[in-house]
């Protein structure tokens, strides 16, 4: 893990600009900087910088940039599968000077262009620069676990792994994209990674399995080196879904086991991270350490379900407690840290996490991210699932039975309460912007931006789950906790983003996503005896969050004169609308929600605008 930077055109960067990029790049990698500088066959200018985390072969040789004959490369990110794909390259003849990852996936592209990107299962941003025809090749992992932004101009590329880096290399500041503030604010963090921009004008993120070449003569190319098709497999059974899960998931572990320096676990009370957690431990031996936010609010504490993990498991853990000291303070540096405003309250209850691991000496950590959009997770999942069973009555008659047993008790948003919700409405997707039209009010200017998804499929319930994947809740997750994990220099890992489990994932029928009123029936039934039984049945989803009133006290004088103190955020927003906010007794989750994205904006403006 590593940060990333650079440019490509007819503009300079001064030496000056270079050491200001790499001294912002030091958290993402303490462990080394370097940095090189070409002029193409044409007269333009190339510049690739590197701020490197050691975490495969930790010796100075494996340092960035690093050149394979004319082809030079700064790489962020891991190849999980580098052994194998050094053992294929070294059959073809090539030879290896480091036991790192970044030697072979730079031998893989010098072998086979962009082609060598397929043969790799990884995550990673990267920049090539070929000195022999003066071309540069960048590319981003198929998921999109680390980021690479981009913001061109008429005499070139400017490219980097935080926004920042970018700035300070160009000596200036894009303006604020107000339309991705308000879309935050109203629409929430779901609306914000369903078009390439940002919060700023011009910059925009390279999509997953991205690649884009500036070609010899400074023309632009842009594509995808991985695609995927929707083609369930209705022959499969219920049991080799359970059995080829287990499998994939065992070997994407094992994979992202792989590492010259400890490795730590987010701990929570799912299903998600115990399956990750209880397969590292009891099938490939490992010491695991877990980390658990605790939070006093019974809604959200899941050390209950954890013990049963620590217990069963025997593993080392740390309770990580939420710690609303200084919130304010710290969540302005948080803003800071992410040039932009935190998504959610989530991400600062994860921030003091990384800062924990990291305090422990960690320098990775591995979530279970994505399991929820591979498998089934969320609350409308059930009521997709039963849409899928709409031309089956008896099914759908015992499955509806199973949700109005076990999942109604326990759904708040209203509109996810009847069963035939997507059978009556198929296009009904307002309780993922729900409450929108409330926050409008607060607007001082009219703005309103539709819903939109991407067709992936026909099938109603796995394009929903494709869209939470690529376009709404994980790129959130990822953005997120790239930029949490790398305050603290530290690497995230997600063993569900493995493309083989992934694609077969796709293939599974929907008629088994769901069984007995249980979510992610088939993930739950893959670490069956391994998991503890307890976690494993668990049909309640407790999700890591927190309460915005466990860390924002708005009846201290000090907290409600800062919300109402003058700033910019009042040219775009009522005051008088925030006033009445705060004065409430209690607010409802989608509330509590909005007056954490008021506070963050209000900080964006003042940090960042």
């Amino acid at each position: 893990m590593c940060g990333i930077a650079g440019y490509i055109g007819r503009d300079s960067v001064s030496t000056e600009r270079m050491n200001h990029c790499l001294s912002l790049m030091h958290r993402r990698g303490p462990d080394h900087q370097g940095h090189r500088q070409w002029t193409t066959p044409d007269g333009r200018n190339a510049y690739l910088l590197h701020s490197r985390l050691n975490i495969i072969d930790l010796d100075d040789r494996a340092n960035q940039p690093f050149e394979v004959g004319s082809k030079t490369m700064v790489f962020n990110g891991e190849i999980y599968n580098y052994l194998e794909v050094k053992s294929e390259l070294s059959a073809l003849g090539r030879s290896f000077s480091t036991a790192s990852d970044t030697e072979v996936l730079l031998h893989a592209i010098d072998q086979s262009g962009v082609d060598g990107l397929d043969r790799c299962e990884g995550m990673w941003s990267l920049a090539v620069y070929d000195q022999k025809d003066g071309s540069l090749m960048l590319s981003r992992d198929r998921f999109g676990e680390k980021p690479l932004y981009l913001l061109q101009t008429d005499d070139g590329l400017y490219f980097g792994s935080e926004i920042k880096f970018i700035f300070s290399l160009m000596n200036n500041r894009q303006g604020v994209d107000f339309n991705q503030l308000y879309r935050y604010m109203i629409n929430g963090y779901k609306s914000l990674e369903k078009q390439p921009g940002t919060f700023y004008h011009g910059i925009r993120e390279l999509p997953p399995a991205g690649v884009l070449i500036v070609g010899e003569r400074g023309e632009i190319e842009e594509r995808k080196y991985w695609t995927f098709e929707h083609k369930p497999d209705n022959s499969l059974s219920y049991a080799d879904a359970v059995e080829r899960t287990r499998e994939l998931l065992i070997r994407s572990v094992e994979l992202r086991l792989r590492s010259d320096v400890p490795i730590a676990f987010c701990l929570s009370g799912g299903v998600d991270s115990n399956a990750l957690i209880s397969i590292a431990k009891e099938v490939h031996g490992y010491d695991v350490h877990g980390f658990t936010i605790v939070d006093d609010d019974p809604r959200y504490n899941e050390m209950l379900m954890a013990q049963l993990a620590i217990d069963k498991h025997g593993l080392r853990h740390t309770q990580v407690p939420v710690d609303t000291k200084d919130f304010l303070s710290r969540l302005r540096t948080l803003t800071r840290q992410h040039d932009a405003p935190v998504y959610t309250i989530t991400y600062f209850a994860h921030w003091l996490m990384m800062q924990s691991i990291s305090d422990h000496g960690y320098r990775i950590s591995v979530s279970g991210t994505a399991a929820d959009e591979l498998f089934s997770g969320y609350y409308d999942h059930h009521l997709l699932y039963l849409h899928s069973l709409r031309n089956d009555p008896d099914a759908l008659a015992q499955a509806t039975a199973n949700w109005e047993t076990h999942i109604r008790p326990i759904v708040r948003n209203p509109l996810l309460q009847n069963p035939r919700a997507f059978i009556e409405n198929p296009g009904q997707r307002d309780h993922i912007y729900f409450n929108a039209d409330g926050f409008q009010e607060f607007l001082i200017s009219d703005w309103s931006e539709a819903f939109i998804e991407e067709k992936f499929t026909d099938d109603l319930m796995r394009n929903r789950m494709l869209n939470e994947l690529f376009h709404e809740s994980v790129p959130t997750i990822l953005h997120e906790e790239d930029l949490n994990a790398m305050y603290f220099s530290i690497e995230n890992r997600s063993p569900f983003l493995d493309r083989n489990l992934f694609e077969f994932a796709l293939s599974i029928p929907d008629r088994h996503l769901i069984q007995d009123g249980r979510a992610k029936a088939v993930l739950r039934d893959a670490v069956k005896g391994i998991c503890a039984d307890p976690i494993v049945e668990n049909r309640n989803k407790i999700g890591f969050n927190a309460p915005i009133h466990s860390f924002l006290d708005v009846k201290d004088k000090q907290v409600r004169e800062y919300l109402l103190d003058d700033g910019p955020i009042f040219d775009h927003i009522r005051r008088d609308k925030i006033e009445s906010l705060i004065k409430k007794a209690d607010l409802p989750n989608s509330e509590s929600k909005f007056l954490f994205y008021f506070v963050c904006s209000k900080m964006f403006l003042e940090e960042c605008a």
